[in-house]
Formats: structure tokens, C-alpha cells, sequence
């Protein structure tokens, strides 16, 4: 088994945190039903289990991306909790969506990789807040007509 250095590993789950956090934070005021602390976690368990995996690299029939796809599969479950259909409209998978790349920053931070973790975590916390006002505009827009 290898040895994942207890520092990296606490790095790994607190910048998981962070970028759980950064996503949280903006469906937190916008009051959808996962915020802060449901992001934080899924990146911080995300980031779990890939440095869990490392302590068993090297050995035979071990393979990170299990791991990974694991992760993926099992919070896309997580966030089909938070879809609802009321009547004609569909509500909650921006939410969603934003549960599952929480996961995919957490493996991320497992993984190490802090500038493609950083630029990830920029890029999704944008889309949420410029395609929100976006689909709020067009929203209202379709409903003058």
C-alpha cells in the first residue's frame, strides 16, 4: 500500500472545501435547496475517496478511475434528489448539475490538480451566476408574449 502524507491529504480536502463552498455559496443566495453545505461535502467526500484509492495504488486489479466513475455515478443519484417537476416546469437541475461538478472539483482536489481545479471552479461558479440572470431574462421575455 502507498502512503497518502497526511498533509496533502488534509490540503486536498480543505481546498475541496473551498471550491465546494465557492459553488454553494451562489445557490445559498439564491435560496435553491443545495447550498453551502451540500456542495462542501460532496466535494470534500469526492476528494475521499480519490485520496483513499492512493493508498492502494500499485496493487494488483487497483484503478483510480473506478474510483472516480464510483463517484460520479453515485452523486448523479444524489442530485436527481433535488430535480421536481411542478406542473410544466422542471425545477432544480441547475442545482443538480451544480451538486455534480462539486464532485468532479472535489476529485480534482484529490487528484491534485490545483490549477485545473481553480479554473473549473471560476468557470462553473460564472455560468451559474451569468446563465442565471441570462435564463432570467429570457424567462421574463417569454412570458410578455
Amino acid at each position: 500500500m502507498n502512503d497518502v502524507n497526511n498533509l496533502d491529504f488534509i490540503i486536498s480536502i480543505v481546498i475541496a472545501m473551498i471550491a465546494g463552498v465557492s459553488i454553494g455559496l451562489e445557490r445559498q443566495l439564491k435560496k435553491k435547496n443545495a447550498g453551502l453545505k451540500t456542495n462542501a461535502l460532496v466535494a470534500v467526500g469526492a476528494a475521499i475517496y480519490i485520496n483513499i484509492s492512493y493508498k492502494f495504488m500499485g496493487m494488483d486489479n487497483v484503478d483510480i478511475t473506478r474510483i472516480i466513475s464510483q463517484v460520479i455515478v453515485g452523486v448523479g443519484f444524489l442530485g436527481a434528489g433535488v430535480i421536481v417537476k411542478n406542473k410544466k416546469r422542471i425545477k432544480g437541475l441547475a442545482t443538480a448539475a451544480s451538486i455534480w461538478c462539486s464532485a468532479g472539483l472535489g476529485c480534482l482536489a484529490g487528484l491534485k490538480m490545483h490549477f485545473e481545479l481553480v479554473s473549473a471552479t471560476i468557470l462553473i461558479v460564472g455560468i451559474n451566476i451569468i446563465f442565471g440572470f441570462l435564463n432570467k431574462y429570457i424567462y421574463n421575455k417569454q412570458k410578455k408574449y
